[in-house]
């Protein structure tokens, strides 16, 4: 929802056709951004209107792929959509919908908010998406949801979509659930769990990226949900709550990107309209790029954040903030040092496998030693005192959005870069690219 800011960026063409965007490289990061809204709450917010009884608005929602997509599902479970002056106002019809067949594409986090909240009503679900996405694991998620007596079958390979799901047979009691793939899990547990027939506690045996379960809960309560928690177990009571109206705050995810823009390149950008007391996990990117020699500081509301002379390497366990893996290992060539990133087996499981492929297309931009293990990335700073190389290089994004911003980073300083398949930023914010250009490839 960001306003497009000046004329597109050029669009090239690869070999094969398809097309790519140069990266315009040797400038100064300088300007304001407003963050867009954040996935991580437009996507709760829309999951929770199918558990509450009544209208929902929804305040500054994302506009994005993902967000588009949660939406036609709502329709085709029987609600009505309405966009309205600054966010969408989400009623029931009364009409009764008892079965759907609904595509997630390429959005994880529907198919598994979608399998538990599911499980909560009436009807038959079939739940399926986009090739990538058949590869990316429910079989935790599906094994507790069965414990507490939900009836899902897998169509193909097991613990996998595509799955149908026989609605209205979430009893509650007691399971075990092992987090440690996704936190995704047992968010979407928490969430159906407010609409099953009995008491459900979930003692969580493994978790992974837990700012993301805060979040969650955060969202939760703004709905009415109480949840009750003792060290590793979640207790849910059954509990009908009225709709409401919810505002979605500015996305971390997001601004990261700029943030480190502008460490990367000495400049200086504002991001406007972030929340100083969020709980979202990637505001703790800032304190890294503190590490590396930013200075990130509070001015009137917006954060400010000014890159140094150079930058310095760090070493950090980001199992947290798996997101922002591509987004530093795109800094660490530059950075003083060598980079590690630890902790961060599950970024196999995301949208593409992202160590891979961030090992790889660090290699093919010229950067030498990289070293990929089963849970970890090392990134020597090969040009924190050398030139880049200057040849044409395209990156392969491998249709993965966090790919395309964060190697738009590496084309600030290393001349020739293109990124391919650009538009597939439009997963999470459609309009980075306008935002990228009036601050990253402005001239001052």
């Amino acid at each position: 929802m960001t306003a497009a800011i000046g004329p597109p960026a050029p669009i090239a063409a690869t070999e094969a056709g398809s097309p790519t965007r140069r990266i315009r490289s040797g400038l100064r990061t300088h300007g304001t951004v407003r963050v867009p809204p954040s996935k991580s709450l437009t996507n709760r917010a829309l999951n929770l209107s199918l558990l509450v009884e009544g209208e929902t608005e929804i305040i500054r929602p994302l506009e994005s792929e993902d967000a588009r997509a949660m939406v036609e599902a709502l329709e085709r479970l029987g609600y009505a959509v309405e966009k309205v002056a600054g966010g969408l106002l989400i009623r029931p019809e009364r009409s009764v919908v008892e079965r759907a067949e609904i595509d997630c594409g390429a959005s994880g986090t529907m198919l598994r908010f979608l399998t538990a909240s599911l499980a909560t009503r009436s009807g038959t679900w079939t739940l399926d998406g986009t090739d990538r996405l058949r590869e990316r694991p429910l079989a935790p998620l599906i094994a507790s949801l069965r414990e507490l007596g939900a009836k899902i079958e897998s169509l193909g390979a097991e613990g996998f979509a595509p799955i149908r799901i026989h609605g209205g047979t979430l009893k509650g009691g007691k399971t075990s659930l092992d987090a440690g793939i996704s936190s995704q899990f047992l968010s979407a547990l928490l969430m159906a769990s407010v609409r099953a027939e009995q008491r459900v506690s979930v003692h969580v045996t493994e978790l992974t990226s837990a700012p993301y379960v805060e979040v969650t809960l955060r969202a939760m309560a703004e709905f009415g949900y109480l949840v009750r928690r003792q060290e590793g177990t979640f207790t849910i009571e059954p509990q009908k709550r009225a709709g409401r109206r919810f505002a979605v705050e500015a996305d971390y995810s997001s601004a990261c990107y700029f943030g480190a823009a502008a460490a990367l390149t000495g400049g200086r950008v504002t991001l406007v309209g972030l929340r100083p007391d969020s709980g979202q996990g990637d505001a703790r990117f800032f304190s890294v790029l503190e590490s590396m020699g930013a200075c990130c500081a509070w001015i009137g509301g917006d954060l400010e954040v000014t890159g140094p002379e150079k930058l310095t390497a760090v070493a950090e366990s980001f199992s947290d903030m798996p997101d922002q893996v591509p987004t530093l290992a795109a800094l660490a060539p530059f950075a003083e040092g060598t980079t590690e990133i630890t902790d961060v087996g599950h970024l196999r499981l995301k949208e593409s496998d992202r160590l891979r492929v961030v090992a790889s297309q660090l290699g093919r931009a010229g950067v030498g030693d990289v070293l990929e293990t089963s849970a970890s990335i090392v990134v020597p700073g090969a040009w924190a005192r050398a030139s880049p190389p200057s040849q044409a290089v395209t990156i392969d994004t491998a249709d993965d959005h966090r790919i395309a911003m964060s190697f738009a980073l590496l084309g600030l300083r290393r001349p020739g870069v293109s990124i391919a398949e650009p538009g597939v930023v439009a997963k999470s914010y459609p309009n980075f690219w306008d935002d990228f250009r009036a601050v990253c490839e402005t001239e001052v």
